[in-house]
């Protein structure tokens, strides 16, 4: 392109929707002041179609072009909900509801994409359709998984479909991407930990689960170190422990709770059945029993090599070669974009916004400085894909 005119003059009026959306952070599904705002910015622009409540709370907008005689039709996806986290960033547009702020992006995300919608209806340039999305939910509520479930694809006839994240890390304007797996299956695990209670002096007489606990926290981790192959990839970690109420008492049961993450189904396949092992038999060893719930969530975000290819000529185009990295290694984390890339072919790309605190943390703020970058690369992936 790399960055037309129309797109550097929206610059200023994209971050003031950025950080509106920033101000009022909506979780999961109750995203209804966003979604309501989306849909109308969406109306504002003219977009020939526009439909609400698409798996629960998404909103879907479809751009016709100048042409339809390809009948071709794109998806490009943006995620709009927040974190439950207390902002600290002392911004004057920081967080206004406490307990939530957006600590990924999403409030960029959704930004950039209505930008881009703006743009693309008004020149209309392109042959065929584009269906922008706009996600509830993808902070553990697979929202992408219900958008699906609720006939988007079919619907609208969407036959490919894009996503785009922020990077903090990498350089400003940068993008990442590769083919094949990019993140990590997100599954999430529950071990229930029953022993026999008693007093903390007499612990002779009681079977201790904080203890049993303990050692299956620790027994855990030789999954990643001795089961799995070095040159693989895996994560298992524990992140709460609930038990006991007082300091005299030796509590009855205990609860872990925690997050596996793979890259492949056999490396998933492995895991799961380590664990359950693992858990019951360490249990069985104190005397205590456990059971292990495993709940297989996100899938993992496997970009299709041809889209990939694509993709990574559309961001080279708006930045230099130089800007883009092909073969970028996988992320660990979990993206329910996922479930949109299980029911079409398509790509998830990278963004890089310079250093400053990691996603997830409560000093993260998007880097309003990406935004025309972004807003160029969906246009030009519009505009190339569907060449008039």
């Amino acid at each position: 392109m790399p960055i037309v005119n129309r797109i550097s003059a929206l610059h200023e009026e994209v971050t003031g929707w950025r950080r509106d959306i920033h101000e009022h952070p909506e979780l999961m599904f109750d995203v209804h002041r966003t979604a309501a705002f989306v849909a109308e910015k969406l109306k504002e622009f003219g977009c020939d179609e526009i439909v609400t409540g698409i798996g629960k709370t998404g909103v879907v907008g479809i751009i016709k072009g100048s042409k339809s005689g390809s009948g071709k039709v794109i998806g490009l996806r943006a995620d709009m909900d927040a974190l439950p986290l207390t902002e600290i960033t002392g911004k004057p547009y920081a967080s206004k509801v406490p307990g939530k702020m957006h600590a990924c992006g999403h409030d960029g995300h959704t930004a950039m994409l209505l930008g881009a919608a703006k743009y693309l209806a008004e020149t209309r340039n392109f042959d065929g359709s584009v269906a922008v999305i706009f996600q509830p939910a993808e902070e553990g509520g697979g929202g992408g998984r219900e958008m699906v479930n609720d006939g988007m694809m079919d619907r609208f006839g969407i036959q490919e479909v894009y996503g785009m994240h922020n990077a903090p890390g990498l350089p400003v304007g940068a993008f990442a991407l590769r083919p094949g797996p990019l993140m990590a299956a997100a599954d999430r695990i529950l071990i229930e930990v029953e022993g026999k209670g008693g007093h903390a002096a007499k612990p002779h007489l009681a079977v201790d689960t904080i203890l049993v606990a303990s050692q299956i926290i620790v027994n855990c981790q030789s999954i990643v170190s001795r089961n799995v192959d070095p040159l693989g990839n895996a994560v298992v970690s524990i992140c709460a422990f609930n038990a006991g109420f007082t300091d005299n008492v030796i509590p009855q049961t205990a609860t872990l709770q925690g997050t596996v993450r793979t890259l492949t189904p056999e490396m998933r396949d492995l895991v799961e059945a380590r664990l359950h092992a693992i858990v019951e038999g360490t249990a069985a060893l104190f005397g205590a029993k456990a059971k292990l719930t495993y709940h297989r969530d996100y899938p993992v975000t496997r970009n299709n090599p041809e889209n990939t290819v694509y993709a990574a000529d559309v961001a080279e185009a708006v930045v230099g070669a130089a800007g883009v990295n092909r073969e970028t290694v996988p992320v660990m984390g979990g993206e329910d974009f996922s479930f949109m890339l299980q029911a079409r072919p398509g790509a998830f790309i990278f963004i890089g916004q310079g250093d400053g605190p990691n996603v997830h943390h409560p000093a993260y703020d998007f880097n309003d400085e990406i935004i025309p970058i972004g807003m160029s690369y969906w246009a030009k992936l519009v505009e190339t894909r569907l060449a008039a």
